[in-house]
Formats: C-alpha cells, sequence, structure tokens
C-alpha cells in the first residue's frame, strides 16, 4: 500500500478519554479504499468509540485522525459526515417515533438519508431522490417494504431499511455499529447477504462492521481489528487475524475457530 496516499481512515497514537476513564490507548489503524474490516472485541474493549472517531462524531484527546483525508479539528464535521455513512445501534439517526406518530413508510425513512435529517424535508426530494430511495431498498432486498409502515416493520426489515438510509447520500465509507443486534437467525442472515452484495456491487465502497458475534462476520470481509482493555490486540488481512490462538487471547478463554464457506464460527473449548 502507498502510505504517502492518505487512507480512509487513519487512526496514529490514538487516545480517548472521559470522565476521568481511558477509552481508547495507544491505537495506530488504517483503512484504504474498497476493504471491508470487521472490529471484534468484549464488552467494553473501546470498539464503539473507535468507530466514532471514524465516523468523525468524536475527536480523540491525544494523537491524530484523519478521515477521507481530513484531519479531525481542522475541518467542517458536517461536511465530512455527508460521505460516511453510519448504522449505529446506539444512535438513533431517524426520528422512529416520529415516524411511527407520522405514519411514515419505509421508503421515506430512507428518504431522509439523503437530508441527513431525522425527519423529512420534503421540498429537498425531487424525483432522482425519490428513484434512489427505491433502488437502494431494491438492493436491500426490500423492494416490497417501500409502501410499508415503518412501525410495522419487523427488527430485521428495520435493520436493513436503516443500512439503505445510510447509503442515500453515496457515502465513500459505510460504518455498521453492531448492526445485527436482536435479530434472529433469518433477520441476521437477510442483513449479512445484504452487505455481502453491497460488496461486489458497489466495489468502492469501504466498510467496516463492529460486532460481537464471529457467525456475524460477512463473507465479503477482507481485514479484522481485535480490541481488549482499549487498546487493539491485532489488525491486518481477516485470515492471518481470525485464528483460534487470536480470538482466545481477545476473549480470555479457550476457543475453537471454524471456516465454512468464507464464513467464521467459534465455540468455546471443554477443559
Amino acid at each position: 500500500m502507498d502510505q504517502s496516499v492518505p487512507g480512509v481512515v487513519e487512526l496514529s497514537g490514538v487516545g480517548v478519554r472521559a470522565v476521568g476513564r481511558t477509552l481508547l490507548a495507544g491505537i495506530d489503524w488504517r483503512v484504504e479504499y474498497g476493504q471491508h474490516w470487521v472490529v471484534l472485541g468484549p464488552n467494553g474493549a473501546g470498539k464503539t468509540t473507535l468507530l466514532s472517531l471514524a465516523a468523525a462524531v468524536r475527536h480523540p484527546t491525544e494523537g491524530t485522525t484523519t478521515v477521507l483525508g481530513q484531519r479531525l479539528g481542522r475541518v467542517d464535521l458536517r461536511e465530512l459526515r455527508r460521505h460516511i455513512g453510519l448504522v449505529a445501534a446506539s444512535q438513533r439517526l431517524v426520528d422512529e417515533d416520529l415516524m411511527e406518530e407520522e405514519g411514515a413508510t419505509a421508503h421515506t425513512v430512507v428518504l431522509t438519508g439523503h437530508t441527513g435529517t431525522s425527519a423529512p424535508l420534503w421540498d429537498r426530494y425531487g424525483p432522482a431522490q425519490h428513484e434512489r430511495a427505491h433502488s437502494l431498498l431494491a438492493d436491500m432486498g426490500c423492494k416490497d417494504l417501500a409502501d410499508r409502515l415503518f412501525r410495522v416493520c419487523s427488527q430485521g426489515e428495520r435493520a436493513r431499511v436503516r443500512v439503505a438510509r445510510a447509503l442515500m447520500a453515496d457515502p465513500v465509507v459505510l460504518l455498521l455499529d453492531e448492526p445485527f443486534a436482536g435479530l434472529d437467525l433469518p433477520a441476521r442472515e437477510d442483513l449479512i447477504t445484504a452487505v455481502e452484495d453491497l460488496a461486489a456491487t458497489r466495489p468502492a465502497l469501504t466498510t467496516v462492521t463492529v460486532t460481537h458475534h464471529l457467525e456475524e462476520v460477512p463473507a465479503t470481509t477482507t481485514h479484522a481489528l481485535l480490541m481488549r482493555d482499549t487498546r487493539i490486540q491485532a489488525a491486518g488481512p481477516v485470515a492471518e487475524i481470525l485464528t483460534g490462538e487470536n480470538l482466545s487471547e481477545c476473549f480470555g478463554r479457550p476457543l475453537r475457530i471454524d471456516n465454512l464457506d468464507g464464513r467464521w464460527y467459534a465455540r468455546a473449548v471443554r477443559r
């Protein structure tokens, strides 16, 4: 890789502290264009804080963070975020209560991604935006949901609608923070399939997915990062990182790791 060319995300010597607690320490990480990363680690490891830096919603306490060639602290974050798609379980990007009250459809929710607003701004949506929203719903396997009320969509359907919304502004990078949380097995597999399809239909799109479970890692993943106790334990090509030794150390117990058809599985080793 040509290190002289800015990556999608570059963190150098990054630390984050808040309310007397260390959330990240000594972080060095670089994401190149077109790569597909997964970030794994136990609760409290720092995964979501790491993604908040990549999403340009938080500044580091120390070190430097550069996103899309722009150093945080020297750039208008609102403009930068227009090029970043974010789906976060902990952050309500859509005012879903308002959407339910107004009887908004899945199509309407996706439209709000064009303006980056929590509610629709109808005067900003022309025929091209409506057509794009329909196309993105189809890409996510939700074509038939366009006219369905968002409030009656299942958890899995809502998850795919949120990803379609994040893609509405045609971002350079798509960040997924625990997108599979709360989904049953069919809904999880539908979302994984949709994410894998994005890698094929949008080869220039970079993705970073945060998850707790190895079974949720898409087969199209190219790189993996393991976190433990606010630090990066290992990072690199997925086949080199997702080993029994690395994951056992990361999660603090002996694990057996298997790979089948590009998908990964883990189970504890009984003593």
